[in-house]
């Protein structure tokens, strides 16, 4: 799967050295979780280069002065939980004021369908201007799906949304595009093939269990 006008797959090197490292099933959490944040930093430079400037106004430096340079859009973080909270620390590094609006989905397991069980986006609508949503895998690609669903009911445009995972499998992707083709999605790799219980291969494996040293 190639990039699009709105499917950005990494060519980095860095990332995709840091992503080799990702897939390695003996890594410990501790380093699964250095990883990640890593890849965060780096995908959200990359998802982050529309952004929209202006100036606040003249400062100077020890040799003379300068136009200063901030961020216009005001940006909100959406972590679904429990894997995209590995993401959380990352792109609090580059946005550290931007509020963070948890968002709980899981996958049922016989029916493949996402579950919302929890939404701390604020009532009355949207309070940012573009929102950076974080789930490192996209697999089925139908909680990331539902997710984007609930943003759109909450009163963001498709525009507003940006979509950041590691890994999604080409299947995930291509349904996710189907369904919110203006969404722009930012991710290290694409996979060809999902397995029998509808896990990415080889992908990194169960990203919750890895970053949380739950994996039984």
């Amino acid at each position: 799967m190639t990039n699009t006008s709105t499917l950005h797959v990494s060519n980095h090197p860095i990332v995709a050295s840091k992503l080799s490292q990702l897939r390695n099933v003996n890594q410990s959490s501790k380093t699964v979780r250095e990883l990640t944040k890593d890849l965060s930093l780096l995908l959200g430079y990359e998802a982050s280069q529309s952004l929209e400037t202006s100036s606040n106004g003249e400062s100077t430096t020890a040799n003379g002065s300068y136009q200063t340079v901030q961020i216009k859009d005001k940006v909100g973080l959406v972590p679904v939980l429990r894997s995209g909270l590995g993401f959380v620390d990352g792109f609090l590094n580059l946005f550290p004021e931007a509020p963070v609006y948890h968002l709980g989905i899981f996958r049922e397991k016989a029916s493949l369908q996402a579950i919302e069980y929890y939404n701390k986006l604020p009532n009355g609508g949207p309070t940012v201007d573009t929102c950076f949503v974080l789930d490192p895998v996209v697999a089925t690609g139908n909680t990331a799906i539902a997710t984007i669903n609930i943003l759109k009911e909450w009163g963001l445009s498709a525009e507003q949304i940006k979509f950041i995972a590691i890994v999604g499998s080409s299947q995930g992707i291509q349904q996710l595009l189907e369904k919110h083709p203006g969404v722009h999605i930012y991710l290290a790799a694409v996979d060809e093939s999902l397995d029998s219980n509808s896990y990415i291969n080889p992908g990194i494996g169960d990203s919750g269990d890895r970053l949380w040293n739950t994996a039984l």
